[in-house]
C-alpha cells in the first residue's frame, strides 16, 4: 500500500508537470503560428497537444493509486483510460516521426519543400496521424487476445492489457520507427555534409577572386541536432518498457509486471515531459516566443504592482512627490 501511494504521488507530480509545461508550449506555438504561419510549427504544436493529452489521460490513474479504499476503477473504465493513454502516446511518437520527415524533406528538397509540404498536406498528415493513433490505442478493446482475462485493481496498463499487445506494438511500430529514424538521420547528415563541402568550395573560389563569402549551412545541422535529440529521448524512454514487455511474453515464469508498471512505464510517459523541454531549449522559434511571453507577464505584473502601490499610497503621496519635483526644479530655473 505504501508503494502504491508513493507511485501515486510521483504520478501526480509528473501529471502536473506534463500538463503545465506542454500547455505553455501550446500557447507559444499558437502565437508563433499566428505570427509566422509556418507549416513545420504545426507539427510541433501537434506534439505538444499529444503530450498534454497524455498528462490529462494519466491524471485519472492518480485517484486509484492514492485511494485508500478497496473500491478501484471498473475494468471497462480502466480499459478506456489506458486506451486513451496509449492513443496519446502513439500520437506523440508518430508526431516525432512526422517532424523527422518534415526536416528530412526540408533538407532533401529545399527548393520544392513548400510545394510538397503545404497547409493542406500538413493538415491531412495530422488528421491521419490521430486516426491511426486511436486505432492503435483502442485495438485491445476489439481484439480479445490483447486483453487480460482477469482484472485486479488498481488500474494500470497490464491490469487490463496483455503483454502480447506490447509485443505487437514493438514489432509493428517501435522497431520500424527506430530504423526509419536512423535512415532519416544518416541521410540528412550525408546531405548536410555535401552542402557544407559545396559551400567550402564556393568560399575558396570566392576568396581567390576576392568575392563575398557565403555563410555556412548551420540550419541543416541545427535541424539534424534537434531531430537526433528527439529520436534519442524517444528511444531511451520507451525501449526499456517495450523490450521488457517482450521478455515478459517470452518468459512465462518471469514476473516483471511490477518493474514494467512502476518504473519502465513511468519512464516512457516521462518522454512527454522531455519533448517540450527539448524544443524550448533547442528550437529558436519556441525559445523566442517563450521569451516574449515572459516579458509580457513581467510587464503585466509590474503594471499591477504600480497600480496597487498608487492605490494604497493615496493622494498625499502624490502631492508630496509633486512638491519634491518643484523644489528640485526651482534652483535650476533660477540658475
Amino acid at each position: 500500500m505504501e508503494s502504491s501511494f508513493s507511485f501515486g504521488v510521483i504520478l501526480a507530480v509528473l501529471t502536473v508537470l506534463i500538463i503545465a509545461v506542454n500547455g505553455l508550449v501550446v500557447v507559444a506555438m499558437l502565437l508563433s503560428i499566428y505570427k509566422n504561419d509556418g507549416v513545420g510549427l504545426c507539427f510541433t504544436l501537434n506534439l505538444a497537444v499529444a503530450d498534454t493529452l497524455i498528462g490529462v489521460a494519466i491524471s485519472g490513474l492518480v485517484t486509484d493509486q492514492l485511494s485508500s479504499s478497496a473500491q478501484y476503477t471498473q475494468k471497462t473504465m480502466c480499459s478506456l483510460r489506458m486506451a486513451f493513454v496509449t492513443s496519446s502516446a502513439a500520437a506523440s511518437v508518430l508526431t516525432v516521426m512526422l517532424i523527422a520527415l518534415d526536416r528530412y524533406l526540408a533538407i532533401k528538397q529545399p527548393l520544392r519543400y513548400f510545394q510538397i509540404m503545404n497547409g493542406l498536406v500538413a493538415g491531412a498528415c495530422i488528421a491521419g496521424l490521430w486516426l491511426v493513433s486511436y486505432l492503435i490505442g483502442f485495438l485491445p478493446l476489439g481484439v480479445s487476445i490483447f486483453q487480460q482475462t482477469t482484472y485486479h485493481g488498481p488500474c494500470s496498463f497490464f491490469a487490463v492489457f496483455h503483454p502480447r499487445f506490447v509485443l505487437t506494438l514493438s514489432c509493428a511500430g517501435f522497431f520500424p520507427a527506430v530504423l526509419l529514424f536512423v535512415f532519416f538521420y544518416c541521410d540528412m547528415l550525408k546531405i548536410a555534409s555535401v552542402h557544407s563541402q559545396q559551400i567550402r568550395k564556393m568560399e575558396h573560389a570566392g576568396a581567390m577572386a576576392g568575392a563575398y563569402r557565403p555563410p555556412r549551412p548551420v540550419n541543416d545541422f541545427k535541424a539534424i541536432r534537434t531531430v537526433s535529440i528527439l529520436i534519442g529521448s524517444f528511444t531511451l524512454s520507451w525501449s526499456p518498457f517495450l523490450i521488457t514487455g517482450i521478455v515478459q511474453v517470452a518468459c512465462h515464469h518471469c514476473c516483471l509486471y511490477q518493474v514494467l508498471e512502476k518504473y519502465l512505464w513511468l519512464l516512457g510517459v516521462g518522454n512527454s515531459l522531455l519533448n517540450p523541454l527539448i524544443y524550448a531549449y533547442w528550437q529558436r522559434e519556441v525559445r523566442q516566443q517563450l521569451y516574449h511571453m515572459a516579458l509580457g507577464v513581467k510587464k503585466g505584473f509590474t503594471s499591477i504592482l504600480l497600480f496597487l502601490s498608487a492605490k494604497n499610497g493615496g493622494p498625499e503621496r502624490n502631492r508630496e512627490s509633486s512638491y519634491h519635483i518643484v523644489t528640485i526644479s526651482h534652483p535650476e530655473l533660477d540658475g
